[in-house]
């Protein structure tokens, strides 16, 4: 496995490397994808102060803490609150913790320590993986001091790692996205990761080339950078074309895993506003191309079931899906996931039980099980089928016909309310329950190489949830959104996957939501049939008399 932060010896290995001869020195400056709106972010930098003469040990601690907001120059600002023969050995990059200011405490626990007792809100470690905090206390943070001999007190031992408030966090990091491959080699498979602005493109490339999937996602997704291919952690932007340094073994890489490597380096500095990106050795150009990869857009019209029909909504209209949509309106199903190919669906029928229906016209029934929940159809064709009761006993039932025994499926849930598949076919979102706690939780789904499903991973807890969970859904690549009722009161909640949550006042009686491909155009139905739209902190009704609204899996190749 790699590790993060190995920028000494990578560059030593690229200064060893200094004077090889037969490198290639031509090939593209490859574009990158179109740059999204969480790129485009706005970037704050903060510039902390230095340590003021005569500064007492607890105005050093807390400028050493407040100073951690300025990543310029490696954090050269904060050091300057350290000793002179401690400075490189605090490692700033070792995690962050977000905290609350207001709970922060300082206490003298002697003439040459300060600790500093927090309120941990989540936790970033040092791959830039956002993890919310679980409620639990943590020890305080201890700092040691000692006068220098210029009478001036600094820090001789520090917590690696910096400690941010939550708004300074939101202004000093933002979210980019890691991408990988999914085991098929078809779709890019975001892994949202939370660095400093300043220099975000040297951070993203080395969590990439350096570093390791998240953990959750390890099994399910793969890289096509080699083990022995390492990065050079500084990756300049001159003229807005990102080069990337790569280690000498990158020669020996064949042409295809060269291409998928441009590939998943351009698609995750596309985050970072970078739109064009070069990989190269000792200064040369790596010759390749990014290859072409599946997208997981949608039609942007709902789609729904309604006594005129089923098929997409506009002004009242509905324009059906040939052949589809006459097989679903004949089953009345009360549940309707339409595959990426747009010739199949997974339906709940009124009965319960799950069946496949196709454009031909033909239904094959895949469950009877008491108790299901709505299936889910994976790009593969795969539907996914389980009990609210036995989480255990998830079930996925190929596009041949073979039917599967997930294992590990929701290891130590007590019952699942609401289950679906990412669009890429790489993660199962659900609301479950682990004894009285109901959470919104994911899992890596596990495949082989053809794309067969043989397990769900772990399951990540994302957020709680309050009352009952009525349905989940994915809102585009990375977040996935959930409705709650609890009392008089539904909510509608969004949760970026390692990232921050949110959550709003739903419409009520809210019970079925459809994502597009923008989190904030989400789709809600009510029990009444009415379906709203989300328009900023609003909801907006569009129409009245939907029986179902239906799922999208993706658009045709």
């Amino acid at each position: 496995m790699k590790r993060m932060w190995r920028a000494l010896a990578a560059i030593a290995v690229v200064a060893a490397l200094g004077g090889c001869a037969g490198l290639p020195t031509s090939g593209p400056v490859q574009p990158g994808p179109v740059v999204t709106a969480e790129a485009l972010a706005p970037d704050v930098t903060f510039r902390p102060n230095a340590p003021q003469p005569g500064a007492t040990p607890e105005q050093i601690v807390d400028g050493f803490v407040t100073a951690a907001s300025g990543p310029q120059n490696d954090w050269q600002t904060a050091r300057l609150y350290l000793a002179a023969d401690y400075r490189e050995d605090w490692k700033p990059q070792a995690g962050v913790i977000v905290d609350v200011l207001a709970d922060r405490l300082y206490v003298s626990t002697g003439e040459d320590t300060i600790t500093l007792q927090v309120t941990p809100r989540a936790t970033v470690d040092a791959g830039g993986t956002y993890t919310d905090s679980d409620g639990a206390s943590t020890p305080p943070l201890a700092y040691t001091l000692a006068q220098q001999a210029d009478g001036e007190w600094r820090i001789t031992n520090a917590p690696d790692g910096i400690l941010l408030d939550e708004d300074v966090f939101r202004s000093v990091f933002h979210s980019y996205s890691v991408m990988y491959f999914d085991p098929t080699w078809e779709f890019l498979v975001p892994d949202l990761r939370w660095f400093p602005t300043y220099n975000a493109a040297t951070r993203i490339a080395d969590a990439l080339v350096n570093g390791d999937p998240a953990a959750w996602l390890v099994d399910s997704v793969v890289t096509a950078f080699p083990e022995n291919v390492d990065l050079v952690p500084s990756v300049p932007v001159p003229g807005g074309v990102a080069q990337a340094q790569l280690s000498e073994q990158a020669l020996a890489v064949d042409q295809t895993t060269l291409d998928r490597m441009q590939t998943q380096l351009s698609a995750s500095l596309a985050t970072a506003q970078v739109s064009q990106v070069e990989m190269l050795v000792e200064g040369a150009r790596i010759d390749a191309r990014r290859v072409p990869t599946q997208d997981t857009m949608v039609d942007a019209r709902a789609l729904v079931l309604t006594p005129e029909g089923f098929g997409y909504l506009v002004s009242g209209d509905l324009t059906p899906i040939p052949g589809l949509s006459e097989a679903i309106e004949r089953l009345s199903p009360v549940a309707v996931q339409v595959g990426r190919d747009r010739v199949s669906a997974a339906v709940r029928l009124a009965d319960g039980s799950a069946a496949l229906v196709r454009d031909d016209g033909r239904v094959t029934p895949l469950d009877g099980r008491p108790g299901l929940l709505d299936p889910t159809i994976d790009p593969f064709g795969t539907v996914w089928t389980v009990p609210g009761g036995d989480p255990a006993a998830t079930l996925a039932t190929t596009a041949d016909g073979d039917v599967i025994a997930v294992g590990g499926a929701w290891t130590g849930a007590s019952r699942i309310h609401s289950m679906q598949v990412s669009r890429d076919g790489t993660r199962m979102a659900a609301i479950v329950s682990f004894g009285a706690r109901r959470v919104l939780a994911v899992a890596g789904v596990v495949r082989d190489s053809d794309g067969v499903p043989r397990a769900l991973g772990e399951p990540v807890v994302l957020t709680g949830i309050t009352g009952e969970g009525n349905d989940v859904g994915w809102l585009d690549t990375v977040t996935v959104g959930a409705i709650s009722a609890g009392g008089e009161q539904t909510r509608f909640v969004e949760q970026p996957v390692g990232g921050l949550v949110s959550s709003v006042d739903a419409p009520d009686g809210a019970v079925e939501l459809a994502g597009v491909n923008i989190a904030s155009a989400v789709r809600l139905r009510t029990a009444d049939g009415a379906l709203f739209v989300r328009r900023s902190s609003n909801w907006v009704q569009t129409a009245t008399d939907v029986t179902v609204l239906a799922v999208q899996q993706g658009n045709p190749k």
